[in-house]
């Protein structure tokens, strides 16, 4: 019973930073979304490594839906949105002087 009560806990407590994860790293791009707002320049930023991050993204989204982990395809939705957020700026910035 113990191993049990363990194992349940440590899946327990994965689950909860899993999901404060997912939370955290849409936040991650907040700051340079931030900055570009601010200075309107968009040079420093790589505009095809946050497009692959989207594509990324999108079959990580794809993916949760696929195999009904919702947890999993908003926590990525949420990423997507603010990646994409910096895309769109930077595409701004960069293309419409």
């Amino acid at each position: 019973m113990l191993y049990r009560d363990v194992e349940m806990s440590l899946t327990n407590a994965v689950e909860v930073a899993f999901t404060f994860s997912l939370f955290a790293n849409a936040l991650f791009c907040v700051p340079q979304i931030i900055t570009l707002i601010k200075q309107k320049n968009s040079e420093a930023i790589s505009l095809f490594t946050f497009i692959g991050f989207n594509i990324v993204q999108l079959f990580t989204i794809w993916h949760g839906f696929l195999v009904k982990d919702y947890k999993l395809m908003f926590g990525v939705l949420l990423s997507f949105v603010t990646c994409f957020v910096l895309v769109a700026l930077t595409i701004r910035y960069r293309f419409n002087k």
